[in-house]
C-alpha cells in the first residue's frame, strides 16, 4: 500500500510539472501489485498510464471519440464518479486448454462528464490483472446522447521505446498474411497491399491487426488485442512511427461511411494489454477469455472435441475438385465412406466433407455470387443421409461445410433451414467460409455489419446445437467463454498456402510466430499433419517448409478442440509416425509452456482431460533449436511410457524433411530429456500412463 501511495504522488508530481491543468490521479493495481494503471484528466482530456514493476510501460495516452454530428467526446470532461472493487472467481471451460480458470482482478470504473450546458457522460472501466489489463468504454442511456454514430475511436497506446514487433497489416478483409518482424519504427503495412494468393484484401492505412506482440530491449513482452468484440467494428492499430504511438483505427464501411452505430446504453469491446516477463506467459494468459461474460449456453456436451479427416487437401493437391461439373468430384458418397472407414480404424472421430452441396461451379471470382449456394441440396453423387448413417454405425461424426462465397445475405436467408437440417441429422458442427469480397460491395469482413453476421451464426447455431468453426472469420476475442459453440476459426495464413502460394509457402518461422501472436486470441483450425512434405507428385514446385516431426508437434503446440489429420489418407497408411496422431488428445486438463521465444521456437506440454495422459510438442524456425524437456509437470509417484518422435540427426526442412526417429522409454517426474530440433524441425512426445 505504501508503494502504491508513493507511486501516485510521484506520478502526480511529474504530470503537475508538465501540464497546466491536472486533477488528482486515480490508480488501480493488479492483485500482485506489479501492474498499475494511473488515470487522470489533463487539460480536459482523459489519459492513462501503465506501469510494470514501477517502470512506465505505456506513457501518457489519451482517449476520445469523434461522434458524427456531435464533435469530439472526451475533449472537455471532468471526473463525476469513481468506483473500485476487487473480484475473484474460478470458472470451468467446457472444453479448452485447461479445465479451471482463475479470474482475479482489481477494477476501477470512472464516470466522465462534459463541461457543457448539455453534458454527455461515459465511463472508462479498467480491470487490472497479474498478466495485464483491459479497459472499455460504457455509454449509459442519456437524454443528450441516445444514438451514437462513431466516426473514429481515438484510443492511444503510447510506447516508451522502439520495441521489436511481430505484426501483420491492418487489413479490413483478411488476416492471411505472413508475419513481419521489425522494429516498431520500421512498420510499413501499406507495402503489403498486393498479394497474388489473396482473394480479397484492403489495407487503407499504415496500421496493424491484433493480436500484435512486442518485445522491449529490456526483455518485457507486450501484446495488444481486444476482448468481447460485440456489435462493434474490429480495431486495427494505426502506427505513428515517429512518436512511437498507436491509435485505434476501426474498420469502416463504404456504404454507411461510419465505423460504428449504436444506441445507448452500450459497451465497447475491451482494449487489452498483456504484460509478461517470459514469452511463454503470453500463451498461458487467460486475460482475453476472462474479459468475456460467463457461459450463456449452459451444457454444450452435444459438441465433442475431436480429430477429423476430410475431403479438403486433395482439392489443394488437384486430385479432386469441389464442383460436380468437373467430372472429378471429391464429395461422393463412396469417398466419404472410405474416409469414415479410415477414421474409425484410427481413433479419429470426425469427417469434414467439402463440396457436397450445389453451387460450387460459380463460387469464386463471379460478381453474381448472391444466391448461388444452396445449403440443403447435395450434388447427385452425394447422399447426405446415407453418409451420416454410415458414420453413426462407425462412431464417426459428420462435420458440415457451408461456404458462403462472401455472400452473407444469402447465408442469412438459409441459415435457420440449414441448421435445422443439421439438427435433424444429428450433425453438431459446421465449418463456415467467406472467401471473396463481401457482397454488398463496400462492406468488409471485419466491419460492424459482418461482426454482427458472424454473431448471428453463433446464436442461431446454438439454438440448433450447432458449433461453428469459421474460416475467413472475424478475429477471436474470447467469445468462446460466453458462447462455447464458437469452437475454432481460421483467421491466419493456413496450411493451404503451402500448396498453392507462389511466394514459396509459409516459412519455418511462421508457426513459432503464430503461437505468440494469433494463438493468443483463441483456437486455430490450422489443419496440421502433412506427411508428404514434398507434395510430390501433385505440386512439384511447392513443399511444406517443416520437417515431419514439426507437423506432429503442431498437434500440441497450435491449440484447437478440433484437429485435422489433413493429408491424403494414403500418405498415412503403413507409416509408423502416424501413431502419434492416433494417440494425441484434443481436450486438455491443463497446459504448460515449457520454453519458447517469439519466432524462434516453442515447447508446450498438455494433460489430456479424463485420462491423465500428457503430450508434449515442440516446433522450431529455420535455425533449429536444442532444448531440454524437464518433466517436472508430471504427477508425483507415477510412471509414464513415453513415445518420442524427433528429427533424425540429418533432418532438415528443405533437404531431408521426413527423417524422423521414434524411441520409447519410461518417464517420471524429475526426469529430463535433451532434444535437438532440426532447422524447421520439431518433436512430439506421448506420455501414456502405465
Amino acid at each position: 500500500m505504501k508503494k502504491s501511495i508513493y507511486l501516485i504522488i510521484l506520478v502526480w508530481l511529474v504530470w503537475s510539472c508538465s501540464e497546466s491543468e491536472t486533477n488528482t490521479p486515480l490508480a488501480v493495481s493488479s492483485p500482485d501489485g506489479r501492474n498499475e494503471v494511473i488515470f487522470q484528466i489533463i487539460n480536459g482530456k482523459p489519459a492513462y498510464r501503465v506501469f510494470h514493476d514501477n517502470s512506465v510501460v505505456i506513457d501518457t495516452s489519451f482517449m476520445s471519440f469523434e461522434i458524427r454530428g456531435a464533435g469530439i467526446l472526451g475533449s472537455n470532461v471532468e471526473i463525476s464518479d469513481q468506483q473500485a472493487r476487487p473480484f475473484t472467481e474460478i470458472w470451468e471451460m467446457p472444453w479448452g486448454e485447461q479445465r479451471k480458470v482463475e479470474n482475479t482482478y482489481n477494477e476501477l470504473s470512472i464516470e466522465l462528464r462534459e463541461n457543457s450546458p448539455t453534458p454527455r457522460t461515459f465511463r472508462v472501466i479498467f480491470r487490472v490483472y497479474d498478466d495485464g489489463l483491459g479497459f472499455r468504454y460504457h455509454f449509459p442511456e442519456q437524454e443528450n446522447l441516445s444514438e451514437v454514430i462513431i466516426e473514429s475511436e481515438l484510443t492511444e497506446f503510447n510506447l516508451t521505446s522502439d520495441p521489436m514487433v511481430w505484426w501483420i497489416p491492418g487489413d479490413w478483409d483478411i488476416y492471411e498474411h505472413l508475419y513481419n518482424t521489425t522494429r516498431f519504427s520500421k512498420i510499413d503495412a501499406t507495402s503489403k497491399r498486393n498479394h497474388p494468393n489473396l482473394a480479397q484484401t484492403y489495407i487503407p492505412y499504415n496500421a496493424v491487426n491484433t493480436p500484435v506482440t512486442m518485445k522491449t530491449d529490456d526483455g518485457l513482452y507486450l501484446n495488444f488485442h481486444e476482448a468481447n468484440l460485440t456489435d462493434y467494428s474490429d480495431m486495427t492499430l494505426r502506427i505513428d512511427s515517429l512518436e512511437l504511438k498507436m491509435v485505434s483505427e476501426l474498420v469502416g464501411s463504404e456504404i454507411t461511411g461510419y465505423k460504428v452505430k449504436r444506441n445507448t446504453p452500450f459497451d465497447t469491446p475491451w482494449r487489452t494489454i498483456q504484460i509478461a516477463d517470459r514469452a511463454g506467459d503470453l500463451i498461458e494468459s487467460n486475460l482475453i477469455v476472462n474479459l468475456n461474460e460467463p457461459n450463456k449456453l449452459g451444457d454444450v456436451s452435444w459438441f465433442t472435441p475431436m480429430k477429423y479427416v476430410g475431403i479438403w487437401w486433395e482439392m489443394h493437391m488437384g486430385t479432386r475438385t469441389w464442383d460436380y461439373a468437373s467430372g472429378n468430384h471429391g464429395a461422393t458418397t463412396e469417398h466419404a465412406k472410405e474416409l469414415i472407414d479410415f477414421a474409425a480404424e484410427n481413433n479419429i472421430g470426425g469427417l469434414l466433407v467439402e463440396g457436397w452441396n450445389t453451387g460450387w461451379e460459380r463460387w469464386i471470382g463471379f460478381p453474381d455470387r448472391e444466391g448461388v449456394f444452396d445449403f440443403i441440396t447435395p450434388y447427385p453423387d452425394y447422399d447426405l443421409r446415407e453418409v451420416v448413417l454410415y458414420g453413426d454405425k462407425k462412431g464417426v461424426q459428420l462435420i458440415m461445410h457451408h461456404e458462403t462465397s462472401a455472400a452473407p445475405r444469402t447465408y442469412d436467408q438459409q441459415m435457420d433451414t440449414a441448421y435445422a437440417l443439421m439438427e435433424s441429422l444429428g450433425i453438431h458442427s459446421v465449418k463456415t467460409g467467406y472467401v471473396g469480397k463481401i457482397i454488398p460491395e463496400g462492406e468488409y469482413h471485419h466491419g460492424q455489419w459482418m461482426v454482427n453476421h458472424y454473431r448471428r451464426a453463433l446464436e442461431k447455431g446454438a439454438a440448433h446445437q450447432i458449433a461453428i468453426n469459421a474460416h475467413e472469420p472475424i478475429k477471436d476475442t474470447g467469445i468462446r467463454r460466453t458462447l462455447p459453440n464458437a469452437i475454432s476459426r481460421e483467421g491466419l495464413r493456413g496450411q493451404e498456402f503451402n500448396a498453392w502460394a507462389s511466394d514459396g509457402g509459409n516459412p519455418p518461422e511462421h508457426l513459432p510466430i503464430v503461437a505468440f501472436t494469433r494463438m493468443l486470441a483463441g483456437p486455430i483450425d490450422f489443419t496440421p499433419g502433412i506427411f508428404n512434405i514434398s507434395l510430390d507428385p501433385h505440386k512439384p514446385d511447392n513443399q511444406i517448409n517443416t520437417t515431419l516431426a514439426h507437423q506432429l508437434g503442431l498437434y500440441v503446440v497450435i491449440y484447437s478442440p478440433i484437429q485435422m489429420a489433413a493429408d491424403l489418407i494414403e500418405n498415412y497408411e503403413g507409416v509408423n509416425t502416424f501413431q502419434f496422431i492416433r494417440d494425441v488428445g484434443v481436450d486438455w486438463e491443463q497446459s504448460k509452456v515449457l520454453d519458447g521465444e517469439v519466432g524462434d521456437f516453442v515447447v508446450i506440454a498438455r494433460e489430456e482431460r479424463n485420462t491423465g495422459n500428457w503430450f508434449v510438442g515442440g516446433i522450431a524456425d529455420e535455425n533449429g533449436k536444442e532444448t531440454t524437456v524437464a518433466f517436472d509437470f508430471l504427477p508425483e509417484g507415477e510412471t509414464f511410457m513415453a513415445s518420442i518422435y524427433r528429427d533424425s540427426p540429418n533432418a532438415h526442412f528443405r533437404d531431408n524433411p521426413t527423417a524422423c526417429d521414434i524411441t520409447s522409454q519410461e518417464i517420471k517426474k524429475g526426469d529430463e530429456l535433451d532434444i535437438r530440433m532440426a532447422p524447421g524441425g520439431g518433436f512430439a512426445i506421448s506420455l501414456l500412463k502405465k
